[in-house]
């Protein structure tokens, strides 16, 4: 190739450069291919330990991407041209040069996986019942994820067993996605997920914000759990999710130095989502979601004289508690300056606990809400456990 061909080639490779050095968290590999008349000489290069290893004429090293790029450019004189292929989560990045033209176009990912192209009508079962809905995360493009945590077979198709929770985390996706567009654009968005479990819908968010939205973020997945938290690690690391950590800990004893944008809490148990609450509430997160799981604290406190002649029924006593305990954790987060709404998550036929807690931060504390809050707390007879965490917290703060 000219030189001035390679000068062009030299710039496009200066921008990966700086792209990696942002990036690397989403760096899938980098695959190069020059042209000597009719043969061809392909080299491949993978990331490994903030580095990348690359094979090309039969040998392979482990170089920074920076020495890759000079080396891929001085290689250029020996050929005729080059093409290079830059792959991230979700974009292909293709230049291709010769002596005439050089040129560097971007892509989205269409398919997952480079050596498996997609097969027509092999995705969705014919036996399957799915919505008649535009998927967030749709088969084709989330078909390594799909796999992983399970809805998808090994053949490509939407397990039909698997179509209801299928349904749930695509509905998930829809309830987040107008807030999660108003966070910060030119920010990496630290999300918290308390007691993560095996992260399913941490995945499935990691997915779309940084497949989908071509946001740049980062997940942080905490559970006293060592065994859940091993699962969740093999799994970042079966689909290439280097944007992800995971602890075996208690919440109460995070701490970082990150400023976090978004705390999530998916079905904890009783006050384990009052703790999640109060966690983010105390890190002053831009945004809490909460879909909580048996409401049982308040269910032996509470009572209330005129709703006497109803709540001997105890179904109606433990259904009321239900939405007793989530209306005042919507309450207590208005007051610590959230707009809250309450939102059905599920449908109530497939579970009774399908609410969903979405919490903004919009400004200073609301004495008003906090008022009318204690005054419910002495009506009813109750102590919550989030007022608790949240005056403990209040505590230690100095």
């Amino acid at each position: 190739m000219n030189k001035q061909s390679i000068n062009k080639i030299k710039l496009f490779l200066m921008g990966l450069d700086s792209r990696f050095s942002e990036n690397s968290a989403i760096f899938k590999g980098i695959y190069v291919t020059y042209t000597a008349g009719l043969k061809e000489f392909k080299g491949a290069g993978h990331f490994d330990g903030g580095k990348i290893r690359f094979n090309f004429g039969g040998k392979t090293e482990l170089i920074d991407m920076n020495s890759l790029c000079n080396k891929l450019a001085e290689n250029c004189e020996q050929y005729d041209s080059i093409s290079i292929l830059y792959r991230e989560r979700g974009t292909d990045l293709l230049i291709s040069g010769d002596n005439k033209n050089v040129k560097m176009t971007t892509t989205e990912v269409k398919d997952e996986d480079l050596d498996e192209p997609r097969k027509a009508d092999t995705h969705i079962s014919e036996t399957s019942t799915l919505l008649n809905r535009d998927y967030y995360i749709k088969p084709g493009k989330a078909d390594a994820l799909l796999k992983e945590i399970g809805i998808m077979s090994k053949e490509g198709k939407i397990k039909n067993d698997k179509i209801r929770k299928y349904n749930q985390i695509d509905h998930y996706v829809e309830l987040l996605e107008g807030i999660l567009d108003k966070l910060p654009a030119n920010e990496t968005i630290n999300i918290i997920d308390c007691g993560c479990g095996k992260s399913y819908l941490t995945f499935v968010l990691n997915y779309y914000l940084t497949e989908i939205k071509k946001k740049k973020c980062h997940f942080i997945g905490l559970d006293y759990s060592s065994g859940v938290i091993a699962a969740s690690k093999k799994m970042a690391e079966n689909l290439g999710y280097r944007n992800m950590e995971f602890h075996a800990m208690d919440i109460k004893d995070f701490i970082t130095n990150k400023k976090i944008h978004v705390v999530i809490s998916l079905h904890a148990c009783n006050t384990a989502t009052d703790m999640a609450l109060a966690f983010g509430v105390r890190i002053n997160s831009d945004v809490i979601i909460a879909v909580p799981c048996c409401q049982r604290e308040l269910l032996t406190q509470y009572s209330y004289e005129p709703f006497k002649g109803i709540l001997k029924h105890g179904i109606l006593k433990a259904r009321m508690a239900d939405v007793l305990t989530d209306g005042m954790r919507a309450l207590m987060l208005e007051a610590k300056g959230y707009d809250v709404s309450v939102v059905e998550y599920i449908s109530p036929l497939e579970t009774p606990k399908n609410l969903m807690i979405r919490a903004i931060k919009t400004g200073k504390e609301n004495q008003a809400a906090m008022d009318e809050y204690v005054s419910l707390m002495s009506q009813l007879n109750v102590y919550p456990s989030l007022y608790q965490y949240l005056n403990e917290i209040k505590e230690i703060q100095p």
